[in-house]
């Protein structure tokens, strides 16, 4: 299974990224006072390839982020049935999460990969209103991860798309600490109602024990739920993940006006929280039916869509 490993000598920092299966870093370690520390959590064995593709590391959700109602949509009078894990009763995340990658370009610290439907897995045309490619790439720089993508309709047909990362930070983020006392913070201000792990439509107030927008003791608390995130001024959305006994934390940002949602994950297993921005809710065709605004997007072909993400560690 190819993998690659960023290195910079300045900062002893790292990552790891498994291109062959969807081009997944799965590790990314920095270094503080007392040395180096893992912040990213995957599964013992993942970088075999042979474990769950969206269970670890920081699995890429295209061309839709979360589920598909009854693994099919209608789009422009076609319906599309899509491919699905016949134990599951949705479609799940997209298509280019668990399939191999190119490399195209790698340097000590940066490294960038591509997909394409029609090069990579032409069965994916059955599934999807039109050919699309992907190009993406990993950077280390000081103590941030940066990630940067460019989605590309190299069809014919227009291509609807959302997109989401499911990054799950390691938890606690210092090793004599509590996963209980890690404090989340996420700019939230709605929580989007699910009915049979898809979304209703309905955005409901978050209730007032959850108090992610000034920071969340995670306690034990469990999330698999979808959020809308606040509507600002400012150009960019940040998540924030802080450990009071360590002065650590990670800051996600994004930009604010593509990614209007995000989705907070626990596993059962504990040693992991997972903050997810989306371009649009989940199950976005069934919900646009019904009128609600989902965030889906419509790129013409030979259109372009590029987007980033800034991952920042720090230590007070």
């Amino acid at each position: 299974m190819q993998s690659v490993t960023l290195s910079d000598p300045a900062t002893g920092n790292s990552a790891k990224i498994l291109v062959g299966l969807g081009f997944n870093c799965f590790s990314w370690q920095v270094r503080f006072a007392d040395g180096a520390q893992e912040l990213l959590w995957s599964e013992p064995g993942f970088e075999t390839g042979k474990l769950r593709a969206s269970g670890s590391g920081i699995p890429l959700l295209f061309p839709f982020p979360g589920r598909i109602g009854h693994a099919q949509f209608e789009y422009g009078d076609k319906t599309y049935l899509l491919p699905h894990d016949p134990v599951r009763k949705h479609a799940l995340h997209g298509f280019i999460f668990d399939r191999p990658w190119r490399l195209t370009n790698q340097t000590a610290t940066r490294a960038t990969a591509t997909f394409q439907a029609s090069i990579d897995d032409l069965g994916i045309l059955n599934h999807w209103p039109s050919d699309f490619g992907v190009e993406a790439t990993y950077e280390l720089v000081g103590s941030e991860l940066r990630f940067a993508t460019t989605f590309r309709n190299t069809g014919y047909d227009p291509l609807p798309f959302g997109f989401g990362t499911h990054a799950y930070f390691r938890l606690p983020l210092c090793d004599r600490s509590r996963v209980a006392n890690t404090v989340l913070t996420a700019p939230v201000d709605g929580e989007w109602k699910m009915d049979d792990m898809l979304t209703t439509g309905e955005l409901a107030e978050v209730p007032a024990e959850l108090t992610l927008a000034s920071g969340l003791a995670l306690g034990d608390h469990k999330f698999d739920t979808p959020y809308r995130l606040l509507a600002s001024s400012k150009s960019e959305s940040q998540t924030i993940l802080s450990d009071p006994a360590s002065g650590r934390q990670i800051t996600q940002t994004f930009a604010a006006s593509e990614f209007p949602h995000v989705v907070i994950y626990t596993p059962d297993h504990r040693e992991a929280v997972c903050i997810e921005p989306y371009s649009c809710l989940p199950d976005p065709f069934s919900l646009e039916e019904q009128g609600t605004k989902t965030g889906l997007r419509i790129l013409a072909p030979d259109q372009e869509f590029e987007t980033q993400f800034v991952l920042a560690a720090s230590e007070g």
